[in-house]
């Protein structure tokens, strides 16, 4: 590909329809396609399995002693098994491929200078494309603009935390690929947060991931049952060979006639190898498959079936599985342990304002709708971020204006000076020094509530002056704790519904008292682990 001073250096305007035709023609849709062979080797590789090899001698001697008969039905078998077995998996390919298109992603690009959706194979380098928080990146790009804009690379990367990356400031090589470029966002990346205008440098294989996927392009490894059906095959080889061998050399040994022995041992042969057995395992494999088609699952190869079948330990997450996978807030508390109509107005105040990508937290919390909020007004925001885990709003009403945020507990205690100890008589709050003593108070709390299970976040405030417009993170300083808020993914009833199902079928559980009391120790843990609110000290405690 050229520079970026060549190819795609296009006005931010975008390309016109021509130009992004002409580009089309010369790089190709923006495609991963696997390297495919070809309808007839795919049919011919079904010969290659043992047990068909076995046949198709058999088949040939039969026809070359005049049995005719047998020869015929022989080669009836193999074929009827391997057209089976390999309309079958076609038939699942091309359903598969068909529900890929159906599902295909669309982008926001700048066409002819106006804003247009497209689907994601008819991208080009030099294409601009608007990127926001939920959107998945559909090529390597350079970034144009960029306002809090948070990527996550972990499919390229390996790292689980989000990166931010700003707009490019100097020319970018086309050629050259380095994830760790701040001013370049690669195609299987996440959009976070924030928002982006970027144009596309490479497309389909050329970017970071085609690269990788052209590496990896092998072919899968066979499983167990292809293995062992490989393997019966191979025996009954060495076995006809064997007696036929044999019995040749008996009938030597007492002198008997040449071709009469041979012709001896080719009719052990045939009567040993199990011309039905390809064509009973193609049959039984797909009538699961269409079992399986019934329930809307689509079996690409039919040994799967089996694989499924011999499963020993089923391992399954347990969000959604073993829970409801339905956040709900189940406490919002002050800092001394006790239930705070306060912390919840002051956390509903928060999602209620925050204008960046929302989390099931934030949902949970919205669903007091019997907080009344409808004095209050926003004036700005400093979005979520990674790095510092924590989102403020600074909102007012007729009386006061406060700087609200919300995040990690550990993030949002260091960052505080102050604690709310009760309330005056006219109900406003009461602060006082958020010294040792009350910080430890605090860290007892948050680890009680993680020991029941629940994912906890701080809610602190700030007063200030009636002029103050403009939040930015650093007046994230001298807070005031007003408590936090506890969410609890309840343990759902459809698990031991299904285990009623699987008794019959002879599922054992492998869980043990020590697993039972580890799993309520840590179940806590585990949920913060999860959370992007859980700090790496948090985690080393745990």
């Amino acid at each position: 590909m050229d520079k970026i001073a060549g190819t795609v250096s296009p006005s931010a305007a975008g390309l016109t329809g021509s130009e992004a035709a002409a580009r089309l023609a010369r790089f190709g849709p923006n495609v991963l396609k696997p390297h495919r062979r070809s309808i007839a080797l795919q049919f011919l590789a079904r010969f290659g399995n043992p047990l068909v090899i076995v046949l198709l001698v058999a088949c040939a001697i039969s026809a070359a002693t005049g049995d005719a008969t047998s020869a015929a039905v022989i080669a009836v078998m193999v074929l009827l098994s391997v057209v089976l077995d390999f309309v079958q998996e076609y038939r699942a390919g091309q359903a598969a491929e068909q529900l890929s298109q159906q599902v295909a992603l669309n982008v926001s690009v700048l066409r002819d200078g106006a804003r247009a959706e497209i689907p994601a194979e008819q991208l080009v380098p030099g294409d601009v494309v608007l990127l926001s928080a939920g959107d998945l990146v559909p090529a390597d790009a350079q970034v144009l603009l960029a306002q809090d804009f948070f990527v996550n690379q972990s499919l390229l990367t390996g790292e689980a935390f989000p990166v931010e990356r700003h707009a490019a400031t100097a020319p970018v090589d086309v050629d050259r690929i380095d994830t760790e470029t701040d001013g370049q966002v690669f195609m299987g990346s996440n959009v976070v947060s924030g928002s982006a205008q970027v144009r596309v440098l490479r497309t389909a294989k050329a970017t970071a991931i085609g690269r990788i996927a052209q590496d990896l392009e092998k072919r899968p490894p066979p499983t167990a049952f292809e293995i062992g059906t490989r393997r019966f095959g191979l025996l009954i080889m060495r076995l006809t060979l064997l007696l036929v061998l044999f019995t040749i050399l008996v009938n030597a040994m007492f002198h008997r006639p040449l071709l009469e022995s041979f012709l001896f041992g080719v009719a052990l042969a045939v009567g040993l190898t199990p011309e039905l057995l390809p064509m009973i395992v193609s049959v039984t494999l797909s009538r699961g498959a269409l079992r399986m088609a019934r329930r809307q699952v689509i079996v690409k190869r039919l040994s799967a079936i089996q694989d499924m079948g011999a499963m020993d330990v089923l391992c399954t997450d347990k969000t959604g599985t073993l829970t409801e996978a339905r956040i709900r807030l189940e406490q919002h508390l002050d800092p001394a342990g006790n239930d705070s109509a306060r912390v919840l107005r002051l956390a509903f105040l928060n999602s209620a304002n925050e204008s960046g990508l929302k989390s099931p937290l934030d949902d949970a919390i919205l669903a007091h709708g019997e907080v009344d909020v409808s004095g209050w007004r926003k004036l700005d925001e400093v979005p979520f971020d990674f790095e510092r885990r924590r989102v403020s709003v600074l909102v007012e009403d007729a009386t006061q204006r406060l700087l609200i945020v919300k995040g990690a507990p550990e993030d949002v205690l260091r960052v505080c000076t102050q604690v709310e100890d009760g309330t005056d008589a006219d109900g406003s709050p009461r602060t006082d020094a958020l010294d040792d003593r009350r910080r430890q108070a605090c860290t007892s709390l948050l680890d009680r509530l993680a020991d029941q299970g629940f994912r906890v976040l701080a809610v602190a405030w700030r007063a200030e002056p009636g002029d103050f417009i403009d939040a930015t993170a650093a007046d994230e300083t001298t807070l005031v704790l007003a408590g936090f808020v506890a969410f609890l993914d309840p343990p759902s009833k459809a698990p031991s519904q299904r285990w009623q199902r699987w008794r019959p079928a002879a599922w054992r559980s492998r869980s043990s008292p020590a697993t039972t009391s580890w799993w309520r120790a840590t179940s806590a843990a585990n949920w913060a682990w999860r959370s992007p609110a859980c700090s790496p000290a948090r985690r080393s405690r745990r």
